[in-house]
């Protein structure tokens, strides 16, 4: 189970009313993470997505990412750093599906262009709204015919 994160959001407004009293970052596999500490609570910064703890993979961004929000002064606990990369199975998933939607992409707008371009065509032949209706029509009481003849 996930323990109780806190966003962003929440972060700059407990810096911005002065009830931060320390952050903690902590070493992980593949990065760093950050426990805010205020009131009687201590939670980890939360990432924006998928609301899991947020890892920062270089201690830079970290760092500058503390300083933007108005936290200057962190301890560090360094004891289960290991330089590496985490697993972001959710990310290769995203991944897939953005491959999948672009091939879509590309996909449909051949589509159009093609329609467009029968579209302009001088030698395209036309089939007036009715005469469409009326060849459905009999297409449809052709095959009612047949589940009526079938079930007999």
């Amino acid at each position: 189970m996930t323990a109780e994160t806190i966003d962003h959001a929440t972060l700059s407004r407990l810096v911005e009313a002065g009830a931060v009293h320390g952050a903690l970052v902590v070493g992980k596999t593949g990065g760093w993470s950050v426990v805010i500490r205020y009131g009687k609570a201590e939670r980890p910064l939360a990432a924006q997505r998928s609301r899991q703890v947020r890892v920062f993979k270089r201690m830079e961004t970290l760092v500058s990412y503390l300083k933007d929000v108005g936290i200057s002064q962190f301890d560090v606990d360094a004891a289960d750093y290991a330089p590496g990369t985490a697993s972001r199975p959710d990310r290769a998933a995203a991944l897939r599906r953005t491959h999948e939607a672009a091939e879509y992409d590309k996909w449909f707008r051949e589509q159009v262009e093609e329609a467009i371009r029968e579209t302009d065509d001088p030698n395209t032949v036309w089939i007036p709204h009715e005469v469409v209706e009326e060849e459905m029509a009999r297409e449809r009481a052709e095959l009612l015919a047949l589940i009526k003849n079938e079930g007999k």
